[in-house]
């Protein structure tokens, strides 16, 4: 299974249909998404002024920046002493 993440012009395209009256399943279709991930979208995103997408991007931004980067630990068992 492959998974994207909604692009900036994405989201504002769910912002567009979402304002002129289309459904969840609308959208998901119209997209090719699925309804899960605007339902996902729409409802952790939504605040009292409702869905607003450039709000939504700059938060998506801010969570790539301080979202945990797996590293791979090189400790002094590696591969430079697996020749002795």
């Amino acid at each position: 299974m492959n998974y994207n993440q909604l692009t900036e012009n994405e989201r504002y395209q769910i912002y567009a249909l979402k304002k002129a009256g289309h459904s969840q399943q609308d959208i998901a279709v119209l997209m090719e998404r699925s309804p899960s991930t605007i339902s996902r979208q729409l409802k952790r995103n939504a605040e009292s002024r409702g869905y607003r997408p450039q709000q939504t991007q700059r938060l998506t931004n801010d969570r790539r920046k301080t979202a945990y980067k797996a590293r791979k630990f090189v400790g002094p068992n590696s591969a430079a002493q697996s020749d002795a």
